[in-house]
Protein backbone atom coordinates (compact mmCIF):
# COMPACT_ATOMS: atom_id res chain seq x y z
CA UNK A 1 0.00 0.00 0.00
CA UNK A 2 2.80 2.41 0.88
CA UNK A 3 4.55 1.58 -2.41
CA UNK A 4 1.42 2.53 -4.35
CA UNK A 5 0.73 5.80 -2.51
CA UNK A 6 3.42 7.08 -0.13
CA UNK A 7 1.13 9.65 1.53
CA UNK A 8 -1.47 7.09 2.65
CA UNK A 9 -1.91 6.96 6.45
CA UNK A 10 -2.25 3.48 7.97
CA UNK A 11 -4.20 2.85 11.20
CA UNK A 12 -3.55 -0.52 12.87
CA UNK A 13 -5.93 -1.88 15.52
CA UNK A 14 -4.66 -4.86 17.52
CA UNK A 15 -5.35 -6.52 20.86
CA UNK A 16 -1.66 -7.37 21.36
CA UNK A 17 0.86 -5.78 18.98
CA UNK A 18 3.78 -7.98 17.93
CA UNK A 19 7.07 -7.11 19.68
CA UNK A 20 8.64 -5.38 16.67
CA UNK A 21 5.61 -3.12 16.13
CA UNK A 22 5.35 -2.32 19.84
CA UNK A 23 9.10 -1.68 20.05
CA UNK A 24 8.88 0.81 17.15
CA UNK A 25 5.97 2.58 18.86
CA UNK A 26 7.83 2.86 22.18
CA UNK A 27 10.86 4.32 20.40
CA UNK A 28 8.78 6.97 18.66
CA UNK A 29 9.00 5.50 15.15
CA UNK A 30 5.21 4.98 15.19
CA UNK A 31 2.45 6.83 16.98
CA UNK A 32 0.64 4.85 19.68
CA UNK A 33 -2.71 5.16 21.44
CA UNK A 34 -4.14 2.75 24.02
CA UNK A 35 -7.88 2.14 24.42
CA UNK A 36 -8.27 0.61 27.89
CA UNK A 37 -11.98 1.22 28.61
CA UNK A 38 -14.00 -2.01 28.63
CA UNK A 39 -17.64 -2.25 27.50
CA UNK A 40 -20.27 -1.87 30.21
CA UNK A 41 -20.98 -4.95 32.37
CA UNK A 42 -18.03 -6.80 30.80
CA UNK A 43 -16.24 -9.15 33.24
CA UNK A 44 -12.63 -10.27 33.12
CA UNK A 45 -11.98 -13.86 31.96
CA UNK A 46 -10.85 -16.22 34.72
CA UNK A 47 -7.79 -18.07 33.40
CA UNK A 48 -6.31 -21.36 34.65
CA UNK A 49 -3.24 -23.37 33.63
CA UNK A 50 -3.89 -27.09 34.23
CA UNK A 51 -2.44 -30.49 33.42
CA UNK A 52 -4.53 -32.03 30.65
CA UNK A 53 -6.90 -34.62 32.06
CA UNK A 54 -10.46 -35.90 31.64
CA UNK A 55 -11.60 -34.75 35.07
CA UNK A 56 -10.69 -31.09 34.46
CA UNK A 57 -12.17 -31.12 30.93
CA UNK A 58 -15.37 -32.82 32.08
CA UNK A 59 -15.88 -30.43 35.00
CA UNK A 60 -15.23 -27.31 32.88
CA UNK A 61 -17.54 -28.37 30.05
CA UNK A 62 -20.40 -29.55 32.27
CA UNK A 63 -20.41 -26.37 34.36
CA UNK A 64 -20.84 -24.32 31.19
CA UNK A 65 -23.49 -26.60 29.66
CA UNK A 66 -25.54 -26.63 32.89
CA UNK A 67 -25.90 -22.85 32.75
CA UNK A 68 -27.05 -23.04 29.11
CA UNK A 69 -23.78 -21.86 27.58
CA UNK A 70 -21.45 -23.13 24.86
CA UNK A 71 -17.82 -24.28 24.85
CA UNK A 72 -14.86 -23.97 22.50
CA UNK A 73 -12.44 -26.88 22.63
CA UNK A 74 -9.32 -25.92 20.71
CA UNK A 75 -7.31 -28.82 19.28
CA UNK A 76 -4.87 -27.50 16.70
CA UNK A 77 -3.94 -30.75 14.90
CA UNK A 78 -6.29 -31.48 12.01
CA UNK A 79 -4.86 -35.00 11.53
CA UNK A 80 -5.95 -36.09 15.02
CA UNK A 81 -9.01 -33.89 15.52
CA UNK A 82 -11.41 -36.74 14.70
CA UNK A 83 -9.78 -38.95 17.36
CA UNK A 84 -10.24 -36.13 19.86
CA UNK A 85 -13.92 -35.87 18.86
CA UNK A 86 -14.42 -39.57 19.60
CA UNK A 87 -12.75 -39.16 23.00
CA UNK A 88 -15.00 -36.19 23.83
CA UNK A 89 -18.14 -38.10 22.76
CA UNK A 90 -17.25 -40.85 25.26
CA UNK A 91 -16.34 -38.36 28.00
CA UNK A 92 -19.31 -36.01 27.45
CA UNK A 93 -22.35 -37.90 26.12
CA UNK A 94 -24.56 -34.90 26.97
CA UNK A 95 -22.68 -32.56 24.63
CA UNK A 96 -23.71 -31.81 21.03
CA UNK A 97 -20.29 -31.69 19.37
CA UNK A 98 -19.40 -30.04 16.05
CA UNK A 99 -15.98 -29.86 14.34
CA UNK A 100 -14.50 -26.82 12.56
CA UNK A 101 -11.07 -26.40 10.97
CA UNK A 102 -9.48 -24.69 8.00
CA UNK A 103 -9.24 -27.78 5.76
CA UNK A 104 -13.01 -28.24 5.63
CA UNK A 105 -14.92 -27.18 2.48
CA UNK A 106 -15.95 -23.55 2.71
CA UNK A 107 -19.72 -24.20 2.61
CA UNK A 108 -19.50 -26.94 5.23
CA UNK A 109 -17.42 -24.74 7.56
CA UNK A 110 -19.89 -21.89 7.15
CA UNK A 111 -22.80 -24.18 7.99
CA UNK A 112 -21.05 -25.50 11.11
CA UNK A 113 -20.46 -21.98 12.36
CA UNK A 114 -24.05 -20.92 11.60
CA UNK A 115 -25.32 -23.92 13.55
CA UNK A 116 -23.01 -23.09 16.48
CA UNK A 117 -24.15 -19.47 16.59
CA UNK A 118 -27.77 -20.70 16.49
CA UNK A 119 -26.91 -23.00 19.48
CA UNK A 120 -27.69 -26.23 17.61
CA UNK A 121 -24.32 -27.40 18.93
CA UNK A 122 -23.00 -26.58 22.39
CA UNK A 123 -19.37 -27.73 22.02
CA UNK A 124 -17.21 -26.67 19.07
CA UNK A 125 -14.07 -28.76 18.57
CA UNK A 126 -11.92 -26.51 16.44
CA UNK A 127 -8.49 -25.36 15.31
CA UNK A 128 -7.14 -21.79 15.64
CA UNK A 129 -9.49 -20.76 12.82
CA UNK A 130 -11.76 -19.28 15.50
CA UNK A 131 -9.21 -16.57 16.42
CA UNK A 132 -10.22 -14.49 13.39
CA UNK A 133 -12.94 -12.75 15.37
CA UNK A 134 -16.20 -14.74 15.49
CA UNK A 135 -18.43 -13.22 18.16
CA UNK A 136 -20.61 -15.76 19.99
CA UNK A 137 -21.94 -14.15 23.22
CA UNK A 138 -23.30 -17.46 24.56
CA UNK A 139 -19.87 -19.20 24.34
CA UNK A 140 -18.13 -18.47 27.65
CA UNK A 141 -15.71 -21.32 28.26
CA UNK A 142 -12.67 -22.12 26.12
CA UNK A 143 -10.35 -25.09 26.62
CA UNK A 144 -7.03 -24.78 24.76
CA UNK A 145 -5.15 -28.06 24.32
CA UNK A 146 -1.32 -27.86 24.28
CA UNK A 147 -1.41 -24.18 25.24
CA UNK A 148 2.38 -24.27 25.68
CA UNK A 149 2.75 -24.37 21.87
CA UNK A 150 1.05 -21.01 21.31
CA UNK A 151 2.54 -17.52 21.42
CA UNK A 152 1.46 -14.97 24.00
CA UNK A 153 -0.42 -12.73 21.56
CA UNK A 154 -2.20 -15.77 20.05
CA UNK A 155 -3.25 -17.06 23.48
CA UNK A 156 -4.68 -13.64 24.33
CA UNK A 157 -6.52 -13.53 21.01
CA UNK A 158 -7.97 -17.03 21.51
CA UNK A 159 -8.99 -16.27 25.09
CA UNK A 160 -10.83 -13.22 23.74
CA UNK A 161 -13.29 -15.49 21.88
CA UNK A 162 -15.15 -15.95 25.18
CA UNK A 163 -16.45 -13.35 27.60
CA UNK A 164 -18.21 -11.37 24.86
CA UNK A 165 -21.27 -10.69 27.04
CA UNK A 166 -22.01 -9.93 30.70
CA UNK A 167 -21.57 -13.61 31.76
CA UNK A 168 -18.49 -14.78 33.65
CA UNK A 169 -16.13 -16.51 31.20
CA UNK A 170 -13.44 -19.14 31.81
CA UNK A 171 -10.29 -20.07 29.89
CA UNK A 172 -8.42 -23.33 30.56
CA UNK A 173 -4.88 -23.57 29.23
CA UNK A 174 -4.12 -27.28 29.11
CA UNK A 175 -0.54 -28.62 29.06
CA UNK A 176 0.87 -32.17 29.33
CA UNK A 177 2.88 -31.34 32.47
CA UNK A 178 3.06 -27.95 34.19
CA UNK A 179 6.42 -28.92 35.74
CA UNK A 180 8.05 -29.94 32.45
CA UNK A 181 7.46 -26.74 30.46
CA UNK A 182 10.28 -24.90 28.73
CA UNK A 183 11.32 -21.63 30.37
CA UNK A 184 9.72 -19.44 27.68
CA UNK A 185 6.49 -21.45 27.62
CA UNK A 186 6.24 -21.16 31.41
CA UNK A 187 6.80 -17.39 31.18
CA UNK A 188 4.07 -17.03 28.53
CA UNK A 189 1.51 -19.04 30.47
CA UNK A 190 2.34 -17.27 33.73
CA UNK A 191 1.99 -13.88 32.03
CA UNK A 192 -1.42 -14.63 30.51
CA UNK A 193 -2.65 -16.15 33.77
CA UNK A 194 -1.55 -13.07 35.74
CA UNK A 195 -2.87 -10.58 33.17
CA UNK A 196 -6.51 -11.57 33.10
CA UNK A 197 -8.05 -8.21 33.96
CA UNK A 198 -9.80 -6.18 31.27
CA UNK A 199 -7.58 -4.06 29.04
CA UNK A 200 -4.50 -6.17 29.76
CA UNK A 201 -3.60 -6.74 26.10
CA UNK A 202 -1.08 -3.89 26.05
CA UNK A 203 0.69 -5.17 29.16
CA UNK A 204 0.76 -8.69 27.74
CA UNK A 205 2.39 -7.27 24.63
CA UNK A 206 5.04 -5.68 26.86
CA UNK A 207 5.72 -9.10 28.42
CA UNK A 208 5.93 -10.58 24.92
CA UNK A 209 8.43 -7.87 23.98
CA UNK A 210 10.62 -8.75 26.96
CA UNK A 211 10.39 -12.51 26.32
CA UNK A 212 10.97 -12.51 22.54
CA UNK A 213 12.91 -9.29 21.95
CA UNK A 214 12.14 -6.29 19.74
CA UNK A 215 13.35 -7.76 16.45
CA UNK A 216 15.17 -5.98 13.66
CA UNK A 217 13.61 -2.57 13.07
CA UNK A 218 14.63 -2.44 9.40
CA UNK A 219 15.01 -6.19 8.75
CA UNK A 220 12.77 -9.19 8.27
CA UNK A 221 13.61 -11.07 11.48
CA UNK A 222 11.15 -10.79 14.35
CA UNK A 223 13.81 -11.45 17.00
CA UNK A 224 17.03 -9.57 16.20
CA UNK A 225 20.31 -9.57 18.15
CA UNK A 226 19.00 -7.40 20.96
CA UNK A 227 19.82 -9.99 23.65
CA UNK A 228 23.54 -9.46 23.00
CA UNK A 229 23.37 -6.08 24.76
CA UNK A 230 20.13 -6.27 26.74
CA UNK A 231 16.66 -4.84 26.24
CA UNK A 232 17.14 -1.52 28.07
CA UNK A 233 20.48 -0.64 26.45
CA UNK A 234 19.09 -1.55 23.02
CA UNK A 235 16.15 0.79 23.59
CA UNK A 236 18.44 3.61 24.75
CA UNK A 237 20.72 3.24 21.69
CA UNK A 238 17.79 3.07 19.29
CA UNK A 239 16.10 6.07 20.93
CA UNK A 240 19.29 8.13 20.62
CA UNK A 241 19.59 7.24 16.91
CA UNK A 242 15.94 8.20 16.30
CA UNK A 243 16.41 11.57 18.04
CA UNK A 244 19.51 12.28 15.92
CA UNK A 245 17.72 11.47 12.66
CA UNK A 246 14.70 13.59 13.58
CA UNK A 247 17.04 16.50 14.33
CA UNK A 248 18.52 16.11 10.82
CA UNK A 249 21.83 14.75 12.14
CA UNK A 250 23.77 11.59 11.36
CA UNK A 251 23.70 9.10 14.29
CA UNK A 252 27.12 8.48 15.82
CA UNK A 253 27.52 4.71 15.36
CA UNK A 254 30.85 4.61 17.23
CA UNK A 255 29.33 6.32 20.27
CA UNK A 256 25.61 5.44 20.01
CA UNK A 257 24.69 6.84 23.42
CA UNK A 258 26.62 10.09 22.99
CA UNK A 259 29.16 11.49 25.43
CA UNK A 260 28.67 10.52 29.06
CA UNK A 261 29.86 13.12 31.54
CA UNK A 262 31.78 11.71 34.50
CA UNK A 263 31.39 13.77 37.69
CA UNK A 264 33.38 13.27 40.89
CA UNK A 265 32.79 15.65 43.82
CA UNK A 266 35.15 13.72 46.14
CA UNK A 267 32.36 13.05 48.64
CA UNK A 268 29.94 10.13 49.27
CA UNK A 269 27.04 10.37 46.80
CA UNK A 270 24.39 7.77 47.59
CA UNK A 271 21.09 6.95 49.27
CA UNK A 272 22.04 5.36 52.65
CA UNK A 273 20.48 2.08 53.86
CA UNK A 274 19.02 3.89 56.86
CA UNK A 275 17.23 6.34 54.55
CA UNK A 276 15.92 3.85 51.95
CA UNK A 277 16.14 0.28 53.21
CA UNK A 278 14.95 -1.69 50.16
CA UNK A 279 17.88 -2.41 47.82
CA UNK A 280 15.60 -2.87 44.78
CA UNK A 281 13.95 0.51 45.37
CA UNK A 282 17.38 2.16 45.69
CA UNK A 283 18.63 0.57 42.47
CA UNK A 284 15.50 1.73 40.67
CA UNK A 285 15.99 5.29 41.93
CA UNK A 286 19.67 5.25 40.90
CA UNK A 287 18.64 4.09 37.43
CA UNK A 288 16.02 6.83 37.09
CA UNK A 289 18.52 9.45 38.24
CA UNK A 290 21.15 8.25 35.78
CA UNK A 291 18.56 8.30 32.97
CA UNK A 292 17.37 11.84 33.73
CA UNK A 293 18.46 14.22 30.96
CA UNK A 294 16.73 17.44 32.06
CA UNK A 295 16.83 19.48 35.29
CA UNK A 296 13.03 19.20 35.53
CA UNK A 297 13.26 15.39 35.69
CA UNK A 298 15.78 15.60 38.55
CA UNK A 299 13.57 18.12 40.40
CA UNK A 300 10.54 15.82 40.04
CA UNK A 301 12.54 12.84 41.33
CA UNK A 302 13.83 14.87 44.30
CA UNK A 303 10.26 15.84 45.19
CA UNK A 304 9.14 12.19 44.94
CA UNK A 305 11.99 10.84 47.08
CA UNK A 306 11.52 13.53 49.74
CA UNK A 307 7.80 12.79 49.84
CA UNK A 308 8.39 9.02 50.20
CA UNK A 309 11.37 8.91 52.58
CA UNK A 310 11.72 12.36 54.14
CA UNK A 311 14.46 14.98 53.96
CA UNK A 312 17.59 13.89 52.08
CA UNK A 313 20.74 13.24 54.13
CA UNK A 314 24.03 14.89 53.12
CA UNK A 315 25.07 11.92 50.90
CA UNK A 316 21.74 12.13 49.07
CA UNK A 317 22.15 15.86 48.50
CA UNK A 318 25.60 15.19 47.01
CA UNK A 319 24.09 12.53 44.75
CA UNK A 320 21.57 15.01 43.36
CA UNK A 321 24.24 17.73 43.04
CA UNK A 322 26.33 15.28 41.00
CA UNK A 323 23.48 14.55 38.59
CA UNK A 324 22.47 18.21 38.25
CA UNK A 325 26.05 18.98 37.28
CA UNK A 326 26.09 16.06 34.83
CA UNK A 327 22.90 17.25 33.10
CA UNK A 328 24.15 20.83 32.87
CA UNK A 329 27.63 19.84 31.64
CA UNK A 330 26.65 17.46 28.86
CA UNK A 331 25.49 20.10 26.30
CA UNK A 332 28.84 21.88 26.78
CA UNK A 333 30.72 18.77 25.62
CA UNK A 334 32.23 18.09 29.07
CA UNK A 335 33.77 14.63 29.38
CA UNK A 336 34.86 14.74 33.00
CA UNK A 337 34.57 16.94 36.09
CA UNK A 338 36.90 16.21 39.00
CA UNK A 339 36.15 18.54 41.94
CA UNK A 340 38.32 18.10 45.01
CA UNK A 341 38.37 20.42 48.06
CA UNK A 342 41.46 22.32 46.83
CA UNK A 343 41.76 21.52 43.14
CA UNK A 344 39.14 21.11 40.40
CA UNK A 345 39.38 20.24 36.72
CA UNK A 346 36.96 20.29 33.77
CA UNK A 347 37.82 18.22 30.67
CA UNK A 348 36.07 18.97 27.36
CA UNK A 349 35.90 16.72 24.31
CA UNK A 350 37.55 17.74 21.02
CA UNK A 351 34.27 18.94 19.46
CA UNK A 352 32.96 20.86 22.48
CA UNK A 353 30.26 23.27 21.14
CA UNK A 354 31.52 26.39 22.95
CA UNK A 355 33.22 29.56 21.77
CA UNK A 356 36.99 29.40 22.41
CA UNK A 357 37.05 33.15 23.04
CA UNK A 358 34.83 32.63 26.09
CA UNK A 359 37.40 30.21 27.52
CA UNK A 360 40.21 32.71 26.92
CA UNK A 361 38.23 35.53 28.59
CA UNK A 362 37.47 33.30 31.57
CA UNK A 363 41.16 32.43 32.07
CA UNK A 364 42.23 36.07 31.69
CA UNK A 365 39.69 37.38 34.22
CA UNK A 366 40.21 34.70 36.88
CA UNK A 367 43.74 33.88 38.09
CA UNK A 368 42.55 30.67 39.76
CA UNK A 369 41.55 29.18 36.39
CA UNK A 370 44.28 27.93 34.04
CA UNK A 371 44.40 25.99 30.78
CA UNK A 372 45.96 22.54 31.21
CA UNK A 373 46.39 21.36 27.62
CA UNK A 374 44.00 21.95 24.73
CA UNK A 375 40.83 20.56 26.31
CA UNK A 376 41.19 20.93 30.08
CA UNK A 377 40.58 23.69 32.63
CA UNK A 378 42.40 23.54 35.96
CA UNK A 379 40.89 25.48 38.90
CA UNK A 380 43.02 26.05 42.01
CA UNK A 381 40.49 27.14 44.58
CA UNK A 382 39.72 25.86 48.05
CA UNK A 383 36.03 25.02 48.55
CA UNK A 384 35.36 22.55 51.35
CA UNK A 385 31.65 21.74 50.92
CA UNK A 386 30.69 19.44 47.98
CA UNK A 387 27.45 21.40 47.42
CA UNK A 388 29.41 24.65 47.14
CA UNK A 389 31.84 23.05 44.65
CA UNK A 390 28.94 21.86 42.51
CA UNK A 391 27.32 25.32 42.64
CA UNK A 392 30.63 27.00 41.67
CA UNK A 393 31.10 24.69 38.67
CA UNK A 394 27.53 25.22 37.49
CA UNK A 395 28.10 28.99 37.53
CA UNK A 396 31.42 28.54 35.71
CA UNK A 397 29.80 26.56 32.89
CA UNK A 398 26.95 29.04 32.54
CA UNK A 399 29.50 31.83 32.20
CA UNK A 400 30.63 30.20 28.95
CA UNK A 401 27.29 31.12 27.35
CA UNK A 402 24.84 28.84 25.60
CA UNK A 403 26.44 25.88 23.78
CA UNK A 404 26.17 25.99 19.98
CA UNK A 405 23.24 23.75 18.91
CA UNK A 406 24.74 23.20 15.47
CA UNK A 407 27.69 21.38 17.03
CA UNK A 408 26.04 19.94 20.12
Amino acid sequence: MKALRAEVDVLTLTATPIPRTLGMALEGLRDLSVIATAPQRRLSIKTFVRNEGNSVIGEAVMRELKRGGQVYYLHNEVETIENRRQALVELLPEARIAVAHGQMPERQLEQVMRDFVAQRHNLLLCSTIIETGIDVPSANTIIISRADKFGLAQLHQLRGRVGRSHHQAYAYLMVPDTQGLTKQAALRLQAIQDMEELGSGFYLAMHDLEIRGAGEVLGENQSGNMLEIGFQLYNDMLGEAVRSLRAGQEPDLLSPLGATTEVNLHAPALLPDAYCGDVHVRLNLYKRLASADKPEAIDALLEEITDRFGRLPTQGQTLFDTHRLRVLARPYGVQKIDAGPKLMSVTFNAQAPIDARRIVELVQKNKAIKLAGNHKLRIEREISAPADRAHYLRDLLRSLGQPSKENA
